[in-house]
């Protein structure tokens, strides 16, 4: 289906770790004309491919008889079928581990791509399960009118976070209140919040409210949730792939071998942070298997309450069960 004629409209697929997003994503690319944008605030980064899930396969499929070149992303034992077409993504591989990422280069850089993609007739799907990185885009958040203050940070950075945390709510309790627990002890995110807040030429932040969606985008929000126990066992059973099959340790020792330190590493969470400590001997195998997989577990309650106070905020999100639904809707969106 060509998007032409819907020069405005833009599918998101959200969800938590190990729902199938991905996978979603590019089949609806693949039947309504459309490319992938990536809402991960980890797959920004090169090297960092197993453990952030970029699933890279994933984007290429197989037309019988067809005389094509196969892409480099199929170049694998996994994917020999795959021969023919790779789906067009953005915002994957764009910026090296060392390199500091915000999240005003995202909104910028994702704008951008549907700015592109839109111009080329084509749809742009937005796939991702960081929130933030989300809503950014979705609600339009007013992330670029103040400049860093290196003063008023000086002043800050001596502040801790619960300091912080009471210092902004005074400032704008209302924006308080759409602050996730992580949000709100991450010292260096408040101190953003309170220098954009407090320079008068910067109009506000991350506010849904205070500042609404272009007119010229339309958006259709497709949520893939699992009843908790089956999302248990896709979290696990992913995680053991990716340790048994995937080479997931080796891929973070390559990473510090190139100069990413273990503290860069940890800092990324989940798969970085446990199979850092296990190579750094401070976790055993096994000990680094049940926390990680303990706290993927806990990391995917944490998104899907995101989406949820996302929701209470107004933002409509259609949870579908399986692919024909969603072609369904995307179809009948995209008319």
């Amino acid at each position: 289906m060509s998007s032409k004629k819907n020069n405005n409209k833009i599918i998101v697929v959200l969800g938590t770790t190990a729902s199938g997003k991905t996978k979603l994503g590019v089949d609806l690319a693949y039947k309504f004309n459309g490319e992938i944008i990536s809402a991960d605030s980890r797959q920004v980064y090169k090297g960092m491919d197993v453990g952030t899930g970029k699933d890279l396969r994933e984007y290429c499929f197989e037309i019988p008889n067809a005389k094509a070149q196969m892409p480099n992303q199929c170049q694998s034992s996994n994917a020999k079928k795959c021969k023919t077409i790779k789906i067009p993504y953005h915002l994957i591989d764009i910026v090296n581990p060392n390199t500091k990422f915000s999240l005003a280069k995202y909104q910028k850089l994702a704008f951008r791509a549907i700015s592109d993609i839109l111009k080329r007739g084509k749809t742009p799907i937005i796939v991702g399960g960081t929130g933030l990185y989300l809503q950014a885009v979705v609600d339009n958040y007013n992330l670029n009118g103040a400049k860093p203050d290196k003063g008023l940070r000086e002043e800050l950075e001596k502040r801790s976070a619960e300091e912080l945390f009471l210092e902004l709510k005074k400032i704008n309790s209302k924006f308080v209140e759409r602050l996730n627990d992580s949000e709100k002890k991450n010292k260096r995110r408040l101190i953003r919040y309170i220098e954009v807040m407090q320079n008068k030429s910067g109009g506000g932040i991350a506010n849904p409210t205070g500042f609404p969606i272009p007119k010229k985008y339309d958006f259709l929000l497709l949520g893939l949730t699992w009843p908790k126990e089956v999302l248990k066992e896709r979290i696990y059973k992913r995680l053991v792939d990716r340790l048994e099959r995937e080479n997931m340790v080796d891929e973070i020792k390559k990473l510090h071998e190139e100069g990413v330190s273990w503290k860069r590493l940890e800092s990324f969470g989940l798969e970085y942070k446990y199979i850092s400590l296990y190579l750094e001997d401070k976790l055993s195998y096994e000990e680094m298997v049940e926390k990680l997989n303990v706290a993927t577990r806990q990391f995917s309650k944490k998104q899907m309450t995101w989406f949820g106070r996302w929701e209470k905020q107004g933002r409509k999100i259609v949870w579908v069960e399986n692919e024909k639904e969603a072609e369904k809707l995307t179809e009948k969106f995209l008319k």
